[in-house]
């Protein structure tokens, strides 16, 4: 499964809605990717805002793409975000991490709102 597939993956987990009865996936998505509806009415900011209230560490979800993986379990790593990023059709260089850093945490949110999920307009930009 790719890195955004687990991503979404685990917010649909932390999820107590079920998707529509009746949702048909689009025949165009590759295996392992999420559905354009993958998300469809979860509240992405209240599932993430509930995970890092737990006391365990702090983690600021909403600017750092590093904390949102740490925050969903997931490798957090230069390399896995570097994956990411190629995934998600980067187009910078990668050996500045701090522009693709932010690059990804913003093309994260954006992409969670196109499958469906509820992201306050203020992490899209």
């Amino acid at each position: 499964m790719s890195l955004f597939g687990s991503i979404v993956s685990r917010i649909r987990g932390h999820s107590q809605a079920a998707p529509p009865a009746g949702t048909a996936e689009a025949p165009a998505d590759p295996p392992g990717a999420p559905t354009a509806t993958a998300l469809r009415d979860v509240d992405v900011a209240g599932i993430l805002d509930g995970l890092a209230a737990q006391p365990t560490q702090r983690l600021d979800w909403q600017h750092s793409i590093v904390d949102l993986l740490k925050l969903l379990g997931l490798d957090s790593s230069l390399d896995a975000r570097r994956g990411l990023a190629q995934e998600l059709r980067y187009g910078g260089g990668t050996a500045d991490s701090a522009a693709m850093n932010v690059w990804l945490h913003r093309q994260v949110m954006q992409q969670l709102a196109q499958h469906g999920g509820k992201v306050p307009e203020e992490l899209r930009r």
